[in-house]
């Protein structure tokens, strides 16, 4: 019997990783772990860029989240500018901001996540991708999925230039007003997006919800996590993609924390193993007990699952009442099962839409003051936006030219390493017994990490500075000198 079980690579997720799986003798599983074996260095070579090339240089981190990077960037630059945007730009990048929800947790739910519940987690490989979803839920259904995500990116195109990676951000605001004509587009797309969402919430109810073998995999207090929750939100307390404060609840639901993006770092520390690339971020203030869960934990969730549990709800209707629902069906708030990411995906889909619906309905998203440009230099700027895949944080240190001096990134999966690593563990062992592991078993492993929608591209940027050693040798390879920039 083998003492070591090897998933590599693992699927349908942004990046490159691998879990290892080790066995006792009695072949169940004594632990696992989540390894991110590349190392891209973004904040590094960012270093020495002019500080107003850094929304277009960090849009291209990641080609899932370019938005997220872009505007959390732009935002960084607000500050290190000394600058307000203006109501409008405000309101357009926002807009904006909806329509990158829109487009990315449809391709999440219907492209990464579904072939899992919707096909099925012990399907044939073959068949556990979109063309499988397709065959399940039917041509015209797959129409749909690609019309409404296209109409995410449509809505990105027009306002930030592009439909992937935005061009639209700049200090204090816009780059672009619109017309409106473009508006009366955008309206139309949002509709449209509004009724989508609620056809995927409907969808997800009679597939998943009603389906007693994955419900039992939902429910199952093995498989689910006792941690804190961190999300952007508005002075309601209700989810905010875009703009806010940072609000913390402990694992029994209550405030822990609520703080401004400038101050994240009174709040977030990160801790380094040796066996992986990505750092594991923790809060500061309850400190960094390894992976485990529980109130004297640090670790903490963000995304989907993480804005809702640390909100006290949407700040749109439909969203709202589908959120009320979602707790009222398991009782209890937080709710810690992480395959619940995926019904918090969609309701999060359907509050982009509406919002988006909204702001392109407001008179003044129209107007044509979009840049304020009282610029007042500081040395710093910082910048927090929610990614789709969790909160965001741009921190930057200019030169008095205005050149990247230093560079801190926490994203998305970096807040979330240490819950994915507990999940993976935690199904691993609850799944594995007696040596056994065929491929479908080993896939629903995998569903305990794809429900974060990670994305390691993003995740790995520094651990220090990067080696660099040149070596000297003669004719007869003997070496003659050695330059390194390490001690």
């Amino acid at each position: 019997m083998s003492s070591r079980i090897t998933i590599d690579p693992i699927t349908r997720l942004e990046g490159h990783g691998k879990i290892e799986i080790f066995l006792n003798d009695k072949g169940d599983v004594d632990d696992a772990y989540f390894q991110v074996p590349e190392l891209r260095g973004f904040e590094q070579f960012c270093v020495g860029r002019k500080a107003e090339d850094m929304p277009q240089l960090t849009s291209r981190i990641c080609g899932v989240c370019p938005v997220a990077h872009h505007y959390a960037s732009t935002k960084a630059l607000d500050m290190a500018f000394g600058v307000k945007p203006t109501p409008t730009a405000l309101k357009l990048r926002n807009l904006l901001y909806s329509g990158y929800y829109i487009y990315d947790h449809i391709l999440h739910f219907y492209f990464l996540g579904a072939p899992d519940f919707v096909v099925g987690p012990t399907a044939p490989k073959a068949k556990r991708n979109i063309l499988g979803v397709i065959e399940k839920v039917g041509l015209d259904v797959a129409k749909e999925v690609i019309k409404h995500r296209a109409f995410g990116q449509k809505i990105t195109e027009i306002l930030g230039g592009k439909p992937t990676h935005p061009v639209s951000g700049i200090p204090g605001g816009q780059t672009k007003p619109i017309s409106e004509s473009e508006r009366k587009e955008i309206e139309t797309m949002a509709e449209s997006c509004v009724g989508f969402a609620e056809f995927s919430l409907k969808l997800f109810a009679d597939v998943v919800l009603a389906n007693r073998d994955y419900m039992a995999l939902v429910t199952n207090p093995n498989l689910g996590l006792k941690l804190y929750n961190m999300g952007m939100v508005d002075s309601d307390n209700h989810v905010n993609f875009y703009d806010g404060k940072i609000r913390v609840t402990n694992p029994k639901g209550k405030e822990f924390a609520k703080f401004e993006a400038g101050d994240y770092l009174d709040h977030i520390r990160e801790h380094v193993y040796e066996w992986t690339y990505v750092k594991i971020a923790y809060l500061k203030g309850v400190g960094f007990k390894g992976l485990t869960d529980g109130m004297d934990s640090g670790i903490y969730r963000v995304g989907p699952l993480g804005r809702l549990n640390a909100a006290d709800g949407m700040a749109t209707p439909k969203a709202n009442a589908h959120y009320k629902t979602m707790f009222e069906t398991f009782g209890t708030k937080p709710v810690n099962s992480t395959l619940a990411f995926h019904w918090a995906r969609l309701i999060e889909l359907l509050y982009a839409a509406e919002n988006a619906l909204l702001l392109a309905q407001d008179p003044d998203i129209t107007g044509t003051d979009i840049r304020n440009m009282d610029y007042k230099m500081q040395e710093q700027g910082i910048g927090v936006v929610e990614a789709a895949r969790g909160t965001l944080y741009h921190h930057y240190w200019l030169t008095e030219d205005r050149l990247m001096k230093r560079i801190n990134l926490i994203v998305a999966t970096t807040n979330n390493a240490g819950a994915i690593c507990q999940s993976i563990r935690n199904a691993a062992k609850e799944l594995i017994h007696g040596g056994k592991a065929d491929d479908g078993l080993l896939n629903m492993v995998e569903m305990f990490f794809r429900a974060y929608d990670p994305c390691f591209a993003c995740a790995t940027h520094v651990l220090g500075r990067p080696p660099l050693i040149v070596s000297l040798r003669g004719p007869d390879g003997s070496l003659i000198r050695e330059l390194r920039n390490t001690v």
